[in-house]
């Protein structure tokens, strides 16, 4: 989807993420040292209308980290949290109608471990 596509560059060029992260992967990091961030799946529904294709996407940033709180992680979310409406509005064959946030949870993942999920919704209608 071009919405998840789209989601690295865009967390890549928050200066605080950029600052702190040690890399944004579209996926499951393999051998990433925390803190890092990975775009999770998309899960998609439809939002057409009579005589237009759309998609309503639910996507997820999940960020780790390893540190004694969870504060650098909560920090994190919060870029994350003002950075993903920042989406451009134009993309391949899609027009985004609206970007919402939803939730976010940080829990600790083992000692030491933090993760933190930061969820959205992206309305979009196709354009072609």
């Amino acid at each position: 989807m071009a919405a998840r596509t789209a989601l690295a560059p865009l967390l890549r060029a928050n200066p605080v993420l950029a600052a702190t992260l040690n890399g944004v992967f579209e996926g499951p990091a393999v051998r990433a040292s925390p803190p890092f961030a990975e775009i999770g799946e998309a899960v998609a529904g439809d939002w057409g209308t009579k005589d237009r294709a759309g998609r309503e996407l639910r996507l997820a940033v999940i960020l780790r980290d390893a540190a004694e709180t969870s504060a650098r992680v909560g920090r994190l979310a919060a870029a994350v949290e003002a950075a993903v409406p920042l989406l451009p509005r134009d993309l391949a064959g899609w027009r985004v109608a609206s970007v919402a946030f939803l939730r976010s949870r940080i829990a600790g993942d083992g000692p030491g471990r933090w993760v933190a999920a930061v969820e959205f919704r992206v309305r979009m209608l196709a354009t072609d």
